[in-house]
């Protein structure tokens, strides 16, 4: 990152986070954490799943975040009976009056979009959660033997509720693995619920106005790829990321004894990533290990599959990153 114009798009990038955590502070209480890892999923192009029990304003996050952006935001309410054609779009045969010649229309589903709010992914079938996968991963979906550009950036947000198992359905490991993060909410402090409470109950609410037009937020999602990285960082991601995979070498004891399936390449290829975004939203030019495993949380805990033996000892993927990055 050598040329004067990287080092002011860092300049720059960190008043950004700056005034968006000022203007979103307005509406969001707490939660800093996790706008942080937000922020690093934006600019690196990630996808965001977002897990937390009712009532923790994961959906008002996200639409939050997208009016301060400016961007066309989406919401796909996912139930048991939705289709994959309406996510993605349909196909309407059309009469030209003129003519009488019939043919077939394409119209876009709410996927065209620049921030899609999969609200509650889990409750609809595989079949419905797959048409997502395309877009997600190649950013265009084909319809009718045709194949459409999405819009850049395209950044799907997805919530989850983690306790109640009735009428859902696990995504599928292809899909989770397309996720950049999974990001765990929780309870606010009591401070922050007494904020909450007083905020919310009155009878003022918080406008949001835009901050960042979309062609400066693609130069920063640019300016990302080119921040160098040390040789010993990204070694050190790959050594992390390999360390759970069970029967490989030099792979710890308890991660044969707990795991099933460790992380694949995209785990390394999304920690280094998230490391970059990291560094440059702090005004660094450069990552370091302590970004990796800052990281490793998000990025590895819904890669990790563990096994009977893991549940049997009451441990959890968390606990398990956690013991390999002591």
């Amino acid at each position: 990152m050598s040329t004067q114009n990287d080092a002011q798009l860092v300049q720059q990038l960190e008043q950004f986070r700056q005034e968006f955590m000022d203007e979103i502070g307005n509406v969001i209480i707490g939660q800093q954490n996790i706008l942080d890892h937000f922020l690093i999923a934006l600019i690196c192009k990630g996808h965001t799943l977002l897990v937390g029990v009712p009532g923790l304003a994961k959906t008002l996050l996200i639409k939050s975040m997208a009016e301060l952006l400016d961007l066309k935001f989406s919401r796909i309410q996912f139930t048991p009976d939705l289709m994959p054609s309406d996510i993605t779009g349909t196909e309407v045969i059309e009469e030209d009056h003129a003519t009488g010649k019939r043919e077939f229309r394409f119209f876009q589903g709410p996927v065209f979009g620049n921030i899609i709010l999969a609200d509650e992914i889990n409750r609809t079938p595989p079949k419905t959660q797959s048409a997502l996968l395309q877009a997600m991963q190649e950013h265009n979906v084909t319809a009718g033997g045709q194949t459409y550009t999405l819009d850049e950036p395209f950044f799907v947000l997805a919530t989850q509720n983690p306790i109640e198992q009735e009428g859902t359905y696990p995504l599928p490991e292809a899909q989770l693995d397309r996720f950049m993060f999974n990001i765990k909410i929780d309870y606010p402090s009591r401070d922050e619920e007494v904020s909450i409470v007083q905020t919310t109950t009155s009878g003022s609410e918080a406008a949001l106005k835009p901050i960042i037009p979309k062609d400066q937020l693609l130069a920063y999602q640019e300016l990302v790829r080119r921040v160098p990285v040390a040789e010993n960082v990204v070694e050190y991601a790959v050594d992390l990321v390999g360390k759970t995979r069970p029967k490989d070498d030099g792979v710890p004891d308890f991660v044969n004894e707990w795991i099933d399936w460790g992380a694949g390449p995209r785990a390394s290829q999304y920690l280094i990533l998230g490391a970059k975004g990291r560094a440059v939203l702090d005004g660094r030019p450069t990552p370091n290990i302590s970004d990796v495993n800052e990281l490793a949380l998000p990025v590895l805990r819904h890669r990790l599959i563990t096994n009977f033996n893991a549940e049997a000892e009451g441990v959890n993927v968390d606990d398990i990153i956690l013991k390999l990055l002591q």
